[in-house]
């Protein structure tokens, strides 16, 4: 039996540091992390949905409306930042995604409160968020059964037992989208974008890098190909696997779940075109920073991680500190799930999407002119 030498361990020790020492992407990997992964766990996982944006249609403009509108705006969970003055407006604010709740307050609101009759006010809610929707229907319930309890009282002390004993504001609330308000009409089409980024980014990694470890790459480098050349030979194939893996998400999302688009497939279609050139530029960038496949793949997970808690796939970016929307604003998903779940779940079409898809377009042109440029560099 062989006995423990402390020389040798001493010596394997040594190595063992060296060799960490020098693989600086990994020591910051190592170090970078965890303190990565708490913050954005800290920050970003966070279900208190608070300050939805809310547009209002106040058609009454009487004392008891303006009561109503700071009623609502104290919860903490709606933030009037629209005021408009018809129905086609509202529409327009919820479509567009700029505002996630609507409330319209009729004419005779007021009137109806002074005349101690019961006054009705309408609420709409964005159901595409599940959770985001359950958060402002219980808040404006709240707040509608509050100021009833607060004018029923005084009502009785006006005028006895005798008073009015049914609720003075009756909240009717109408959920748009998604009036079940199921998860999975939520997920799917962000589960397209997802998904999509993921396959592209890390098979067109993997593919450089690979090239790098068998050494074909500089025997190709040798021959009379270009780089132009070389750089689609080596992407086509990759949007050809995009359109395939876009194709049977589409399928199973329609026909397996019963998930399927309100708006134009052809418009997706050409706007997940754009997205897929995003990512393949991720990838080529990815590839030609990453020295093997293991660093590749850890830089793929530095992607896909902050995409899945900072976009808006899971939690509502309205409730992040502005320092980690701001983040999420540089993730070509960010957009792209807007604008699939806009056609999916609401049915719009380019003119509420033209913002998201000019940002996307700008991330494709910039992303992939930096990769050509720098896999160019490489080559030479």
């Amino acid at each position: 039996m062989l006995r423990f030498n402390r020389t040798r361990f001493i010596a394997i020790l040594k190595k063992e540091f060296i060799q960490i020492r020098r693989d600086k992407p990994s020591l910051m990997m190592a170090i970078a992390m965890p303190v990565i992964l708490l913050l954005l766990f800290g920050y970003a996982v966070n279900t208190d949905v608070e300050h939805l944006p809310t547009v209002i249609w106040d058609q009454s403009q009487s004392v008891n409306s303006r009561e109503m509108i700071e009623a609502f705006r104290n919860t903490n969970y709606l933030d009037p930042a629209y005021y408009v003055y018809g129905y086609d407006e509202v529409e327009e604010k919820l479509d567009s995604g700029r505002a996630r709740v609507a409330i319209v307050i009729p004419p005779d609101f007021g009137k109806r409160l002074h005349g101690l009759e019961q006054g009705s006010l309408q609420v709409l809610v964005d159901g595409s968020d599940p959770t985001v929707a359950r958060a402002a229907m219980s808040a404006v319930q709240l707040v509608g059964l509050d100021k009833s309890l607060s004018l029923q009282t005084e009502r009785l002390l006006e005028q006895g037992i005798s008073g009015t004993t049914g609720m003075p504001v009756n909240v009717e609330t109408r959920v748009w989208y998604n009036p079940d308000m199921k998860s999975t009409v939520f997920n799917i089409p962000a589960l397209i974008g997802l998904i999509l980024q993921n396959v592209i980014a890390m098979l067109t990694a993997f593919s450089m890098v690979r090239e790098k470890e068998r050494g074909t790459m500089e025997q190709i480098v040798v021959t009379p190909i270009r780089s132009l050349e070389l750089l689609l030979g080596k992407l086509v194939p990759f949007v050809i696997i995009g359109f395939v893996s876009l194709s049977l998400i589409l399928t199973i999302g329609i026909y397996w779940f019963g998930v399927p688009p309100k708006g134009s497939i052809l418009l997706l279609i050409s706007l997940s075109t754009i997205f897929m050139f995003t990512i393949l530029a991720i990838g080529l960038l990815i590839s030609t920073v990453a020295r093997t496949q293991l660093q590749a793949m850890q830089m793929t997970f530095l992607l896909i991680l902050p995409s899945i808690l900072l976009s808006g796939f899971v939690f509502p970016r309205e409730t992040m500190p502005k320092l980690l929307q701001f983040l999420g604003a540089l993730l070509p998903l960010t957009y792209f799930l807007e604008i699939v779940r806009g056609i999916f779940l609401k049915g719009i079409g380019i003119k509420y999407l033209w913002q998201d898809t000019l940002a996307l377009s700008v991330f494709a042109v910039i992303l992939v002119a930096i990769a050509s440029k720098k896999f160019k560099k490489n080559l030479d």
